[in-house]
């Protein structure tokens, strides 16, 4: 939604996962706007908003999540837009047109994505991010040094270190943000990127425990054994990252989507799926596998800025995660290092792939 539907280059119904000929086949008792209000989990019912109860043998929730907004002093009167949904890209698209001029609040992967998105078609574009510099919760320094030299190459305004203390609506239609050191910025529209949340309302009252999302196991399973869940609203146990995670993509919506269906039907599911993120921008694509932590020791091979280079974060001589940009050869051959475990030599690593290909072999 935040590149091709959103410029214009791709229809709205180009991104569902099935055609409507093939949907209909499958035969699915299919109840579209319809909300559940209740899970009674000791009955194994659910009831829906005008008081109708379906039983269940097995339940899946695959509720999701919802875009953050900006709870700032006159958010409600300003041009404010989100991006999750299919009628978020069809309001904001119209707005992103030469001449006119949009602030995006957050410099995360939506926020840049929808920035990159806006530049392209002509907008002038402000991104204003809290942090100090761009995605600081997901990918080490030099990788927002180069998303950052990539933004402002094509003309964005960054903003760092910025928090937002209010929005209005000007006299001549326009929206304002003043940021917390007085600053102003005068705009067509602005776009908040502020990250998501994930639908667990219904879990949380029915008693199942959440923690930022519905808590799983590797079967999919949430504290009620009868109830699983998947995509972005599942949290779950994740040995890569050592920790439990949402991972918020559609790879993950649509595999652990498979897994909870499978655990459902009484099959073996051992869901501990590697964490893979990529993101396109202007003419870069950066991917991600794995979860990169401080603890890693850091080997490069290329040169920070330039096109393409790639980063390895090893525990000892172990590869547990690698990142880069334009380098999805080299990251292909590095997922196959994180899945595998075996011990490398670092000094291999940073050299061409085809000699890198024996780190493999060290120390087996």
């Amino acid at each position: 939604l935040s590149k091709a539907v959103l410029a214009g280059e791709a229809a709205p119904e180009s991104t569902r996962l099935l055609k409507t000929e093939a949907f209909e086949a499958l035969a699915l008792d299919w109840r579209p706007a319809t909300r559940v209000s209740r899970i009674d989990c000791a009955a194994k019912r659910l009831q829906l908003v005008d008081g109708t109860n379906i039983a269940y043998d097995k339940l899946i929730l695959c509720t999701g999540g919802r875009a953050r907004t900006l709870n700032v002093p006159g958010a409600d009167a300003a041009a404010v837009y989100t991006l999750r949904t299919i009628d978020d890209a069809m309001a904001l698209a119209p707005v992103l047109e030469p001449g006119r001029s949009v602030v995006v609040v957050g410099g995360g992967w939506i926020g840049l994505e929808v920035a990159a998105t806006a530049r392209k078609k002509g907008a002038d574009v402000v991104v204003v991010e809290a942090q100090s510099r761009l995605c600081e919760r997901t990918v080490p320094s030099e990788i927002s040094e180069h998303l950052l030299a990539l933004h402002r190459s094509q003309g964005t305004r960054v903003i760092l270190g910025a928090n937002i203390a209010a929005l209005g609506a000007r006299t001549n239609g326009r929206s304002q943000v003043t940021l917390a050191d007085g600053t102003t910025l005068e705009c067509d529209a602005i776009v908040a990127g502020i990250g998501m949340m994930a639908n667990d309302e219904l879990a949380r009252d029915a008693g199942l425990e959440c923690d930022g999302g519905v808590v799983v196991d590797s079967r999919c399973r949430t504290s009620d054994p009868d109830i699983l869940a998947a995509g972005d609203v599942a949290v779950t146990p994740n040995p890569w990252a050592g920790r439990r995670l949402r991972l918020e993509s559609w790879q993950n919506a649509q595999e652990q989507g498979i897994a909870a269906a499978r655990a459902a039907l009484g099959l073996e599911v051992d869901y501990r799926p590697l964490p893979w993120f990529w993101s396109d921008q202007y003419g870069m694509n950066l991917q991600i596998y794995g979860v990169p932590a401080a603890s890693h020791r850091v080997v490069l091979r290329g040169t920070p800025g330039a096109d393409s280079f790639v980063l390895f974060y090893l525990d000892g001589n172990v590869v547990n995660a690698a990142l880069g940009p334009n380098a999805a050869r080299d990251l292909r051959f590095a997922r196959r290092l994180i899945e595998q475990r075996k011990p490398v030599d670092p000094h291999a690593l940073e050299a061409a792939l085809e000699q890198a290909l024996a780190a493999l072999e060290f120390l087996e």
